[in-house]
């Protein structure tokens, strides 16, 4: 399989947050689950991960517990194709890097070079094309922000991989946190041209109390961005996998193994119900998500 190019039978769509935290894997997440319960062949997909809770798939191999989620999201057993790169933090700046599920080296700080940067890359695109292949539709979700601009030159989950696979995009920001008009205005203005192109819209996550009372600053952004808001989610406590914690053996409130998926499916359905009407999923399918 070619490691650059398009591929034109699968639809595409990349959440990315204009901070760490901001809720894109839970709207990866809510966007796989929705779209597989329409009887839609549909894949999630990270390119890189740092997380200490990884998940064990069938042949033996690790990825990020996100991904396995959100492989259940999809009616999917989870696969090292969705999650090629997972980064373990070890301490003392020093990081353990899991190619394709396996240990491949260690890595301290300023240590990844344009060789190992492109040798990641290729490995990335090969699994996206890998993953996508006969797909539906693929979520691609990003990492941390796409505009940190020490770190561009050695991006392997945002900006890079949407331009090489041309995906859409679209912005996620938390405004319990605040600055969140901020965020999304300067991760725009950060884009470069091409960035900009494939930017489709912007999603304002975690928000309490009446929405309305934000409609002239999202129409101020509207304008200034010249994209859509595609949603303003209201914050909704639920269950979901903690990415440095949480195991399965381990359990929640006494579930065990198959009885953790089922119950964080229900809440996922749950938080489903309770997002309606707040997001366009409509003008989420449109962007290339619709056969």
């Amino acid at each position: 399989m070619p490691c650059s190019g398009v591929m034109p039978v699968t639809g595409k769509v990349m959440f990315q947050g204009v901070t760490s935290g901001a809720g894109k894997t839970t709207l990866t997440a809510a966007l796989c689950r929705h779209l597989a319960l329409q009887g839609r062949e549909v894949v999630p997909f990270k390119a890189q991960n740092v997380s200490l809770n990884s998940f064990v798939t069938a042949d033996g191999r690790e990825i990020a517990i996100a991904q396995a989620y959100q492989a259940w999201a999809c009616g999917l057993e989870p696969e090292v194709d969705m999650n090629p790169v997972l980064v373990k933090p070890k301490g003392n700046g020093q990081c353990q890097i899991m190619l394709e599920g396996r240990p491949w080296r260690d890595l301290g700080p300023g240590e990844g070079g344009p060789e190992i940067i492109e040798g990641l890359r290729a490995h990335i695109l090969e699994a996206f094309h890998r993953t996508a292949l006969g797909r539906d539709a693929v979520v691609l979700e990003g990492m941390g922000s796409p505009v940190e601009m020490n770190l561009k030159e050695r991006d392997v989950a945002n900006m890079w991989l949407a331009k090489a696979v041309r995906s859409p995009v679209v912005l996620v920001a938390d405004i319990e946190q605040g600055g969140a008009f901020a965020g999304l205005y300067g991760t725009y203005l950060l884009f470069d041209e091409e960035e900009r192109d494939l930017l489709r819209g912007f999603i304002i996550n975690r928000f309490r109390g009446d929405a309305s009372i934000l409609r002239t600053g999202i129409e101020e952004l509207e304008s200034r961005m010249e994209v859509p808001c595609l949603g303003v989610l209201p914050l909704v406590r639920f269950a979901s996998p903690a990415e440095d914690s949480l195991s399965l053996s381990g359990g929640v409130g006494g579930r065990k193994g198959d009885d953790v998926r089922r119950f964080w499916m229900k809440e996922l359905d749950r938080l489903l119900e309770e997002w309606k009407g707040a997001w366009d999923v409509n003008r989420l399918e449109a962007l290339g998500l619709r056969p």
